[in-house]
């Protein structure tokens, strides 16, 4: 299978291209429109839409920008997006493995 954006070879059954790190395969479907807790200079919108298209997160914030200085109603756009999206849900790592402390054998005491 060839990478749809960067052209190299990957795995028939690879989510993501090892070299430019573009979703590929079954996972290229649109994820739910949420807006990012990691990635934000305001509240995570245009991380969001960046996400959910799959574009660079600073062509959609120029863009933004412009239309916003521009037309004026993307100040009104992100403020109903900022009250709208849902904000993403927080990645708890998962606690590792309890364990158990090795002790000695004990040594048979017999009936």
């Amino acid at each position: 299978m060839y990478c749809n954006y960067c052209g190299k070879v990957i795995q028939d059954d690879a989510n993501l291209c090892a070299y430019c790190g573009t979703r590929v395969g079954s996972v290229a479907g649109r994820r739910k429109l949420m807006r990012s807790r990691t990635d934000r200079k305001i509240a995570g919108v245009c991380s969001g839409f960046a996400e959910y298209f799959d574009l660079d997160v600073t062509v959609v914030r120029v863009v933004w920008l412009i239309v916003a200085l521009f037309g004026g109603g993307g100040f009104l756009a992100y403020i109903i997006a900022w009250i709208i999206m849902p904000e993403e849900p927080v990645c708890v790592p998962a606690a590792p493995p309890a364990t158990v402390p090795a002790t000695s054998p004990q040594p048979y005491q017999g009936a």
